[in-house]
């Protein structure tokens, strides 16, 4: 063996580190990695494009035309020709529950099986191959399957596990479906009243417990479940920000963050692994006051830091139209006549939203009924009267019917629309368990967003995952054709369909503006994050059916590959 003396390694070692020095020297001034060849949208007030992207560490460059960029090529530079690919702003979704979705997908996942055989087939698989788990939990069943109202039957459980509770949450995330054995833990039976903001769900002639519970209700039982422990909240976290970048998706709104999912956030940033910059809305707990106020504050100034900021708080104002809980200003066309349920007192919502606001906290309301909608812009309003308009960026969730005298007062107001684009299509949830308990002149209110934009509003998306994919490409085309994502529909209200550009800015832009990080990301500009993604196909050069079979072939998250590689995406020269 060869021995090389102590001298001669020191030597050598001095020779790389100067050879690493002038490399480093050499790419000085340079691009890291120049994008050729490519169709850029930059995403700019004007809508522009341009051929060449330069990025530099974590930043964008230079952005321009092929022929000018000659002088961003050093020695060390990554040249990629994208052979045309479209290149853009990374994507941000405004409102979407990470781990909740991936719980969900490490748990008993429902979601898209479609009949209530399917349901129990799972529900039994899953028992059988998890005999130690405590509770059998999970969701994404779709509250069509089970008709009007959204009865599922405790029975169908308990057929095929009646020895350990099972609870499961509806895909849209408002009603609960359980097991005798669980409600029994819980302690839920025919004597159990209903809370203000739910309903025990009742056979209409026997009056027992049927097993679903509605909205508020809920809480009855979930407080009785063992929570996650925080390897899988950490697991179901990782799995939930893969997906994402995958999907092009670099940054979010959390919209139900509670102290166990910060922790969560916070530890796979400290390792390096949260590659989505994140806004973690706090949840609003509608039994409390506003001495709760105060442990937000703590919560915010304790995990506002790296890649997560925790300075908004999501407020729940209602349910959802399928089980009559969404707030209406008129009564559906059920017995009884509900108009759903405020869940915050209107008045205290105002005193709350004040606060809230004075406090520097970005409101995220949750209202999917007209009277909702209201309650929630008003209470922005009695914050701006009594605060002054600190632009908070408060915006509101789901929008399922806007009054049409509310339309301009997003613009007045400054509050941004945050629609969930994917959702305004003829599907059964509309067809069957809305428009029949509405009726044809609020069935013309649902999902406005080209009447908000046409009033001055902005418009913002988010997917609502796991309720519905966090995947753009099929939320764009529904925005840009208000049918289904494989075109098989009419299009419903097809006035309120809006144009590419419009859709595509909804979900970067403006959504970067309502994360409050706009000045950084969102488009394609010098001095902003290298959060960029590459596509396999120019959406402007496609008929609108075929957008939602578009696919991410890369993915940067500030210059650094997150999904799919540079070599990839590189064409032959």
């Amino acid at each position: 063996m060869k021995v090389v003396p102590v001298l001669g390694v020191l030597v050598l070692s001095w020779m790389a580190g100067c050879t690493q020095q002038a490399a480093e020297e050499s790419n000085s001034g340079f691009a890291d990695t120049l994008f050729v060849n490519a169709a850029v949208y930059t995403m700019d007030v004007n809508r522009s494009w341009a051929t060449a992207v330069a990025v530099r560490d974590k930043e964008i460059v230079y952005v321009g035309f092929d022929e000018d960029a000659e002088g961003l090529k050093g020695p060390q530079t990554r040249v990629i020709d994208l052979g045309g690919k479209m290149l853009m702003p990374s994507f941000q979704d405004v409102h979407i529950h990470p781990l909740m979705a991936g719980a969900q997908e490490l748990t008993v996942n429902l979601n898209g099986l479609g009949s209530i055989k399917a349901y129990v087939a799972a529900i039994k698989r899953y028992a059988e191959a998890n005999p130690d788990a405590e509770w059998i939990l999970g969701g994404g069943w779709s509250m069509d399957v089970f008709g009007p109202g959204a009865r599922a039957s405790k029975k169908l459980i308990d057929a095929v596990v009646s020895d350990r509770p099972v609870y499961l949450v509806s895909a849209d995330g408002h009603t609960g479906w359980a097991n005798s054995e669980a409600l029994k833990i819980a302690g839920i039976d025919a004597d159990t009243q209903d809370p203000e903001s739910g309903i025990v769900d009742r056979d209409s002639e026997t009056g027992e417990i049927t097993g679903s519970l509605q909205e508020g209700a809920m809480e009855l039982l979930t407080q009785h479940i063992p929570p996650a422990s925080p390897e899988f909240d950490q697991q179901s976290l990782k799995y939930a920000v893969d997906k994402l970048n995958r999907w092009g998706i670099t940054a979010v709104t959390d919209a139900w963050v509670l102290r166990p999912q910060l922790e969560a956030y916070r530890s796979l940033d400290e390792r390096d692994e949260l590659s989505l910059r994140v806004v973690a809305s706090l949840w609003w707990e509608r039994t409390l006051g506003l001495e709760q106020i105060d442990t937000f504050k703590n919560l915010r100034d304790e995990f506002t830091s790296g890649n997560v900021n925790a300075g908004t708080v999501k407020i729940m104002q209602d349910g959802v139209m399928e089980n009559y809980t969404a707030a209406m200003s008129e009564p559906y066309y059920v017995d009884g006549d509900p108009k759903g349920i405020p869940m915050v007192e209107p008045e205290h919502l105002k005193e709350v939203v004040t606060a809230l606001d004075a406090d520097g906290f970005q409101v995220h309301f949750h209202a999917i009924g007209d009277a909702a909608i209201t309650q929630s812009l008003d209470a922005v309003e009695a914050a701006i009267t009594s605060n002054g308009n600190a632009h908070r960026r408060h915006h509101i969730s789901h929008l399922q019917a806007i009054h049409p005298s509310d339309l301009p007062r997003f613009r007045e107001l400054d509050v941004i629309a945050n629609f969930q684009p994917l959702w305004a299509y003829s599907d059964p949830y509309i067809t069957d368990l809305t428009l029949p308990y509405i009726g044809e002149e609020r069935a013309n209110w649902m999902y406005t967003i080209r009447s908000v934009i046409d009033a001055g509003g902005m418009v913002a998306f988010g997917s609502d995952w796991s309720v519905s994919t966090a995947n753009p490409f099929p939320q764009i085309e529904t925005a840009v054709t208000r049918t289904d994502a494989e075109g098989n529909d009419a299009p419903f209200m097809p006035h309120e369909t809006i144009d590419l550009a419009t859709a595509l800015a909804a979900f970067t832009i403006n959504s970067a503006y309502v994360n409050g990080i706009e000045d950084i990301t969102g488009s394609v500009a010098v001095d902003k994050l290298a959060d960029l993604i590459v596509l396999d196909r120019n959406l402007f050069s496609i008929p609108a059916k075929e957008i939602s079979e578009t696919e991410v072939v890369l993915t940067l998250f500030g210059g650094k590959p997150v999904h799919g590689d540079f070599q990839s995406v590189q064409t032959a020269r």
